[in-house]
């Protein structure tokens, strides 16, 4: 073992519940859990980096545990864990190597994941590594329980049908804010900076959700190109906020990530906004069989990692990350419901957005689904409450688990609706009933009882692929600022340049990705379901076509609030003003194509669709009338209110096309609120008076929304 700086006297039996440092009065309780390991060794450091070590001898139902007198907030630690070596049986003990804490709090210093911090040599995958590997380990910190002057006694809960869901990066967002402090750019405090928050308020969404805010680590295949992890998926920490967004700890107040954390929080309840964390428990920063050896690795990996049954030396690796959780381990298990537990009652997180939840389906071997999860969350008192967003590999079902039993609030972001708004405005063929179903929520990828259009997370773009910008701007993809020769990210974008690759000067193709732009956004907002926004596409943020900038923590990522475009900015802002203003956007259950009393579907021509028009397979041009005298439940405000009826004319064609309009129900008149090929128009005041029967002309790739008003 290791050799010691000193070696530590007077721990006590401690408590092996919960797991992690708890401090209490006189000192502080360490608990870890193991199965496998045959001893396990608590190794303090002092702050010249020197290292103290005390093993605990209480060890019971597979928790290591003692009491430290003396001990308390802002000490560092880890854990050494000694017991068999044999990776052909997946066993990986090796106390050699400092293991952090699984549910440690608070991190200090950077995962550097050089050779001396793997388990094994690679020429030699058999041997230990004789390296020790405290020297590029951070170390975990004690973290007291402070009381914190939360101000969210009522907290912002929107119903999931009032919901605008805002996708951000807590650097990017921030990093290049002109009003914002720059010693707080890029940090938690950024994001609850006033101005950061003006922005989101003016905007009109109601939920924040934060790309990955976990202490994660770096590859150093990306550290060797001054790249880094900047997504944040490589997580090593499940309740710990990562150093990297901290003022506080930029500053050198060592822990001072959380207590900011919080502080964020607060600033965004205050403003009547929620806050949702993307968290990956899909895989861990480890990685595959010749990932380092930082953590669950080195402290029990057949209970933390699906091994290969075949030959355990390996992990089951459906997502391509290099291994997966073992949702099928109670030991996993405890630590996945334990964190969205701490970080929902503790730090008033409203809910959580599962990357590659798919894999939460699967048993350790990967032969058979497992319900274990979802079963505790939808019976556990408070994650069962929060808003539960999925991010699956296909509709309807998680890897044979079947999503007809989760209750909401469950919902999923829903990829065929992307690829189908995508594809209608690109101008591909598709047909007019898969557009219908897509822009209801669609009900046909969700078993009957979630048959809801807020089961339905509809997205335009997200951090993974292109921007919106860039999705009207570039046919192919540019990647080469990644290192990967261009090979890395998909190639199924959709996208479509309107006919130059990439910036251009000419004003015709200019003016026609604004209006493509502006055709989706208003897409997004008028379709049923939970409408999804990507941080910065309001403002026309480009990342120069990259769709895969995981890596890049830059200029290619970050938002240029110099360069905002102002008028689609504009225009974004009255469309989520609109859908808040009309809750006859935000049903929560699904309207049939029958149900004529309150979704009625018109050819351009004035008549209602036959199934011969449904089945037509072109560029969609279709009237959708909303009846708003069946009332879709209460307004944003709570209060039961009607709603205006409203019509929507969709023209995909590359061509203008006159529509015949409708009749409404009490004879009312139309008028013009929204024409998303000329933004200026104003709304109520163009078109004002147009009868059933008169004929408007739609202009090409546009989309025009009408709301009836009595003569």
């Amino acid at each position: 073992m290791t050799a010691t700086a000193g070696q530590a006297a007077g721990s006590l039996p401690g408590r092996q519940f919960p797991l992690g440092a708890t401090a209490r009065a006189g000192g502080t309780d360490f608990a870890v859990a193991s199965g496998v390991a045959d001893g396990m060794t608590l190794c303090l450091f002092d702050e010249s980096g020197a290292e103290t070590q005390t093993p605990l001898r209480d060890h019971d139902a597979g928790v290591w545990h003692a009491f430290l007198p003396g001990i308390g907030a802002g000490q560092a630690y880890g854990y050494r864990a000694t017991g068999p070596y044999d990776p052909a049986r997946g066993l990986r003990c090796n106390p050699a190597k400092l293991l952090l804490d699984p549910y440690a709090r608070a991190f200090s210093g950077t995962l550097t994941f050089g050779p001396e911090v793997f388990g094994y040599l690679a020429r030699d995958p058999d041997a230990p590594s004789a390296a020790d590997s405290a020297a590029s380990v951070p170390r975990s910190l004690v973290v007291a329980d402070e009381a914190f002057g939360w101000r969210d006694d009522a907290r912002p809960r929107y119903r999931l049908s009032d919901t605008i869901i805002y996708e951000l990066h807590v650097k990017g967002f921030t990093m290049r804010h002109p009003e914002i402090p720059p010693e707080l750019r890029g940090t938690y405090a950024g994001l609850g900076h006033e101005a950061a928050i003006a922005h989101l308020i003016d905007l009109g969404v109601t939920t924040v959700e934060l790309l990955p805010v976990h202490e994660s680590g770096s590859a150093a295949s990306l550290v060797a190109q001054g790249l880094t992890n900047y997504w944040g998926y490589n997580t090593i920490g499940y309740f710990a906020p990562h150093q990297r967004y901290s003022a506080a700890v930029r500053a050198g107040k060592r822990g001072g990530q959380v207590g900011e954390f919080k502080a964020m929080v607060n600033a965004l309840h205050a403003a009547g906004l929620e806050v949702l964390l993307d968290i990956a428990f899909s895989h861990t920063a480890e990685g595959n069989d010749l990932g380092p050896t930082v953590c669950y690795r080195g402290l029990d990996n057949p209970a933390y990692y699906r091994l290969d049954g075949d030959d355990p030396r390996y992990y089951v690796d459906p997502t391509g990350t290099g291994n997966s959780l073992n949702a099928g381990d109670p030991v996993t298990l405890r630590l996945i419901m334990d964190s969205l537990r701490y970080w929902l009652t503790e730090m008033h997180v409203d809910g959580f957005r599962f990357d590659l939840a798919s894999t939460l389906g699967r048993r350790d071997d990967g032969s058979a689904p497992a319900s274990a999860f979802f079963d505790l969350v939808a019976q556990d008192p408070v994650v069962s409450r929060a808003k539960l967003v999925g991010d699956l590999s296909q509709a309807g079902q998680i890897d044979g688990y079947d999503l007809s039993r989760l209750p909401l609030p469950w919902c999923e972001w829903n990829g065929a609706y992307r690829d189908t708004m995508r594809d209608l405005w690109r101008g591909q063929h598709i047909a007019l009933g898969e557009f219908a179903t897509r822009f209801c929520g669609s009900p046909d990828l969700y078993p009957d009882s979630r048959a809801r259009p807020i089961a339905s997370v509809n997205l335009m773009t997200v951090h993974d692929g292109f921007t919106l910008r860039d999705l009207v701007s570039y046919n192919d993809k540019h990647n080469e600022a990644n290192g990967e020769a261009n090979h890395d990210g998909t190639s199924d974008n959709r996208s479509w340049n309107c006919g130059a690759e990439g910036a251009t000067a000419d004003p015709a193709i200019r003016e026609l990705r604004a209006r493509q732009s502006r055709a989706m956004l208003a897409t997004l907002m008028l379709s049923f379901g939970v409408p999804l926004l990507l941080g910065g596409d309001e403002m026309g943020r480009t990342q120069q076509g990259n769709n895969n900038a995981y890596c890049q923590d830059n200029e290619i990522s970050w938002v240029d609030w110099s360069r905002a475009d102002t008028q689609l900015l504009d225009f974004t802002r009255r469309l989520a003003a609109f859908r808040t203003a009309h809750p006859v956007f935000r049903r929560r259950r699904v309207l049939g194509e029958t149900e004529t009393a309150e979704l009625r579907w018109f050819t351009p021509a004035g008549t209602e669709m036959t199934a011969a028009d449904w089945a037509a397979a072109s560029a969609p041009a279709i009237a959708l009338y909303l009846d708003g005298s069946d009332d879709p439940g209460q307004a944003a405000d709570g209060t039961p209110r009607l709603d205006d009826d409203v019509l929507v004319l969709v023209n995909a064609r590359p061509e203008p096309l006159e529509f015949v309009l409708p009749a409404t129900r009490d004879q009312a008149a139309w008028r013009i609120e929204l024409d998303t090929y000329d933004p200026a128009v104003p709304g109520g005041t163009a078109a004002a008076g147009r009868d059933a029967g008169d004929h408007l002309t739609v202009r090409p790739r546009s989309i025009v929304v009408l709301l009836a008003q009595p003569s």
